[in-house]
Order: structure tokens, then C-alpha cells, then sequence
């Protein structure tokens, strides 16, 4: 009798670790982005978006049989490796993450997923780090992301030069993954389509003076000058001194320099300049702006529905494996990401949390209509804009 009953203490030890293994009171999400550096004007609203999924679920009561979840905010500095894989170190060792939403910048993104990342086996899901060679990194099946690659905005923005009847264009692009992935991208889908890219060169961030880059620019010449950089570093400083000098008057806009902070910086002169950036005319996409209204941030700004979307899909995938644990959710991601399944939309995460606890699939929408494809990245989608009356307007979506 004694022996059965040390066996069955010893049984009901093991199942109270195991049960603890993959459970907690309370579950913590990295975030990780450009709170500092070149695209610091679009940070807020970007981990503002994440928090909120993270607190609707929190709130719900449903996750993981009654777990709270906190969100734990690390500085990438979008271009500071060094920095970001320190504060994603701390993120996992000092503040104990389960999982990363982030991290923002291409460049730190993967060196946070190979020195950081994949060391301690801990899921990431980028927002948007976009580099093509993303795609094609080691990542022990931990790293996705819900923006597209840059090889589809390569395309989209070729497609968008070309309606214009453009078909010469200078090309400066920020001297980093992201910059040359996406120049790279852009000038193969260019060529190919029958353009001519005039100058392919690159400039540094945190520069005064840009004079000798836009000469060099204005010397090749091009109908447009595309401008694969930061909205608040580098790249507003190469638009800013070639209309300074008048060496362009219309820019191409990726990416990186879409956000309301460039326009209000430049002023009238960037009128008239369009480009993309990531975005759907989704229900989705609605909701978050209501989202957005409701909780003091701008749920359409570039890339907030992305880190909405982010957070969410590693909250749904915990739920979906009943864990955590990277290791255990990381095979789900994909999961509840996808058809088939209940559509599941910004502000409806209680009711996929419910679905996913009774055993039913759910297919993720989001707010960035998010489909994820082979390397674990979105299919794309993007919202053509222009600058009208100092203001990023839609044109329409592709």
C-alpha cells in the first residue's frame, strides 16, 4: 500500500511539473521595436496595437485556462544590432518572455533570431522586417512575420511607377538588410518590366549633410528618385537636400519612409510624391482603426495592424497547443493563422480563444488580412499612397 501510494504522489508530481512546464498565472510577451532610431515616430502605434491584443486577451479570461498575459517593452533601435540583441537578452533572461513580438528593422531582426532567438528557442514574430533574406534564414521553425517580403514590394512598387508612365528612376537606398534587399528586389522587377534604374547607390543614416549622395543622384538623373530608407533619418535628408537643390521633385516612396511624421517635416515640396507600404481594405483592416479610436492610437498608422496581428497569432498559438512554451506553440502558428477554420478579426480574440479551448480551428484574419505562406511570412498586401496637401492619402490597395 505504501509503495502505490509513493507511485501515485510521484505521478501526481510529475503531472503538476509537466502542467507547469506549459502553464503560469501570468505569460510575458517581449516587444521589441524602434522605440529610438529612424522609424521612431511609428513605434507608439505599433506597440500600442500589440499591447492591445495582448491586453484583450488578458481581459477575456480564457487563455490558457485562466492565465494573464503582460507585455514587456525592449528597445530595438531599428538599427543597432548590438543593442537589440542585448535587450532582447534581457527580455529573455531577466524578464522571463515566452515569445517576442518584434523585432522591427530587417537587420536587427536577424540578429536577434540567430544570437538570441534561436539559442534560447523562443518564437518571433516581426511586424515588419521585411528583407528578402528572411525568407531563406535558419530559424529552427521559430521566426515568422506578418508583413510580406520585400521581394513582393519590388514588384508592387514597380507596378505602381510603371501606371505612372515613369520609366527611368534613380535609386538611394539606406546602407543596411533592409535598403539593399529591397533595392535589390526593386530593380530586378523593374528592369524586367522594361525600366531603367539610372543610379543604384547607397547612403548612410545620421548624416548632416546629404549634398554629395544627391549629386551623385542628380548626375545619373531619372524622372523620380526612389528612396529606400527612414522616414525619420537618412532618407528625409536626401529628400530634403535635392529639393534644397532642385535635383528631384517627386519621390518614391517605400516602406520605410510612409508615416505622417515625413510630410510634416518636408512640408508642401512632397506633394505630388507617392509610394506603399503594407495595408488591406479589409473588414479587418476597419476594425483596427475603430480599435485604434477607442484606445488612444492610430490602428491604421504603417504597421499597426501588423503588430496587432503579431501578438495575436502567438497568444492564439499558445491556446492552440495549450502552452507557452515555444517549443510546444510554434507548430501552431501556422495553424491558427490559416484556413480552414471560424474567422477571427481585431476585437474578436475572446471568442478564437473560446474555439480554440473547445477543440475547433480557427482561421486568423486580423487586421492585415493575414495569410502566411511557405517561410512563415505574409502572402501581401499593400496600400498605394500619395501625398496630397502634406498628408499621406490612400490611392488605392494592391
Amino acid at each position: 500500500m505504501k509503495k502505490l501510494l509513493l507511485a501515485t504522489t510521484a505521478s501526481a508530481l510529475l503531472a503538476t511539473g509537466a502542467f507547469g512546464a506549459s502553464h503560469t498565472s501570468e505569460v510575458k510577451i517581449g516587444i521589441i521595436i524602434g522605440f529610438t532610431g529612424p522609424i521612431e515616430s511609428l513605434a507608439p502605434a505599433m506597440g500600442s496595437a500589440a499591447e492591445q491584443a495582448i491586453k484583450e486577451v488578458s481581459d477575456s479570461g480564457l487563455f490558457l485556462g485562466g492565465s494573464t498575459v503582460v507585455g514587456v517593452r525592449g528597445d530595438s533601435t531599428c538599427i543597432d544590432s548590438a543593442a537589440a540583441t542585448a535587450a532582447a537578452e534581457r527580455l529573455i533572461t531577466s524578464d522571463k518572455v515566452s515569445a517576442i513580438m518584434g523585432a522591427d528593422c530587417s537587420g536587427v531582426t536577424g540578429a536577434i533570431l540567430q544570437n538570441v532567438a534561436r539559442t534560447n528557442g523562443i518564437v518571433m514574430i516581426s511586424p515588419s522586417a521585411t528583407s528578402p533574406a528572411l525568407s531563406t534564414a535558419e530559424d529552427d521553425g521559430l521566426f515568422f512575420r506578418t508583413a510580406p517580403s520585400d521581394a513582393r514590394q519590388g514588384q508592387v512598387m514597380t507596378n505602381n511607377i510603371m501606371d505612372r508612365g515613369i520609366k527611368t528612376v534613380a535609386l538611394t537606398y539606406t546602407n543596411n538588410d533592409y535598403g539593399k534587399g529591397l533595392a535589390d528586389a526593386f530593380q530586378a522587377a523593374f528592369e524586367a518590366a522594361g525600366g531603367t534604374v539610372t543610379i543604384n547607390t547607397s547612403h548612410e543614416d545620421g548624416k548632416a549633410d546629404y549634398s554629395a549622395e544627391v549629386g551623385a543622384l542628380a548626375s545619373a538623373g531619372g524622372e523620380v528618385l526612389v528612396v529606400a530608407g527612414y522616414l525619420d533619418q537618412g532618407g528625409k535628408g536626401i529628400i530634403q537636400s535635392s529639393l534644397d537643390t532642385g535635383a528631384f521633385d517627386t519621390f518614391v516612396l517605400p516602406d520605410g519612409m510612409v508615416g505622417d511624421s515625413l510630410p510634416a517635416a518636408i512640408g508642401a515640396d512632397l506633394n505630388g510624391s507617392f509610394g506603399q507600404v503594407p495595408g488591406t481594405d479589409s473588414p479587418g483592416a476597419a476594425m483596427m482603426a475603430d480599435i485604434g479610436a477607442a484606445n488612444g492610437f492610430e490602428g491604421t498608422s504603417p504597421f499597426a495592424p501588423e503588430s496587432y496581428d503579431a501578438a495575436a497569432l502567438i497568444l492564439l498559438a499558445m491556446q492552440a497547443a495549450n502552452s507557452h512554451m515555444s517549443a510546444d506553440f510554434k507548430e501552431h502558428v501556422f495553424e491558427v493563422a490559416n484556413a480552414p477554420g471560424e474567422k477571427i478579426f481585431p476585437g474578436e480574440l475572446a471568442k478564437g480563444l473560446q474555439i480554440l479551448a473547445d477543440g475547433g480551428d480557427i482561421d486568423y484574419v486580423g487586421g492585415s488580412a493575414v495569410e502566411l505562406i511557405g517561410p512563415g511570412e505574409s502572402a501581401g498586401n499593400y496600400r498605394e499612397i500619395e501625398i496630397k496637401g502634406e498628408a499621406v492619402t490612400t490611392v488605392q490597395y494592391r
